[in-house]
């Protein structure tokens, strides 16, 4: 089966139209983050959301911790999930299921090491779908996102092999190494940001050469 292919960073309704024309089965809205590319106003989030066609996945990226600010979140944007892009830092997945109930969650891993394996098969049990990515919870100001490294796909191909749920996989993924990350990690779907652009603009050239790559 051929991956899901998430274009993230989406900054306007002419490139979520764009990334949607080479393809893309869903768009990644930035909320606000400590860090990182592609964040935008919740407005612009909601306008994007609303103009994306079924079935298109429309994915809010939130930094909130807890079950009432991502909920709270969630209803200025209005999209068809949620990417949880830190950890809950309080309540658990059953209280955003059940005042959201038809609205997806995925949770963001950030794979560093063995335990990465671990806290993923973990809270699969509670979501909707894993996405690995190469950031840095632990930093002072946290990497949650968008930074353009490579991790060890080693890890990442575990969680897929043990995963009862899809996995996304992200984190440097560009035309010259995503047939090599498909083959080594055998995904659900590829998320990236970095890879498709030039000057932080979405590059039509760059999103050929992916998709192409990717799915041939």
């Amino acid at each position: 089966m051929k991956p899901r292919i998430k274009i993230c960073c989406i900054s306007s309704i002419e490139e979520a139209k764009l990334a949607i024309e080479f393809g893309a089965s869903a768009l990644g809205l930035v909320g606000n983050m400590p860090s990182g590319p592609g964040i935008i106003t919740d407005e612009l989030i909601y306008t994007i959301a609303r103009l994306v066609p079924p079935p298109i996945g429309t994915f809010l990226l939130t930094s909130e911790t807890s079950p009432g600010e991502i909920i709270s979140h969630h209803l200025k944007t209005h999209t068809n999930t949620i990417q949880l892009v830190d950890e809950l830092k309080e309540g658990n997945y059953h209280e955003i299921k059940k005042i959201i109930p038809s609205v997806k969650i995925v949770q963001v891993i950030h794979v560093r090491s063995e335990a990465s394996v671990e806290e993923a098969l973990a809270l699969s049990e509670y979501v909707d779908a894993l996405l690995l990515d190469s950031g840095n919870p632990a930093l002072d100001v946290k990497v949650l996102g968008g930074t353009g490294k490579v991790h060890d796909w080693s890890l990442s191909r575990k969680i897929v092999e043990q995963s009862k749920i899809p996995v996304f996989l992200a984190g440097g993924l560009h035309a010259g190494n995503v047939k090599e990350a498909i083959d080594k990690v055998q995904p659900f779907g590829l998320d990236l940001c970095s890879g498709v652009r030039t000057n932080k603009a979405l590059d039509p050239e760059k999103l050929e050469a992916f998709f192409k790559a990717a799915l041939s």
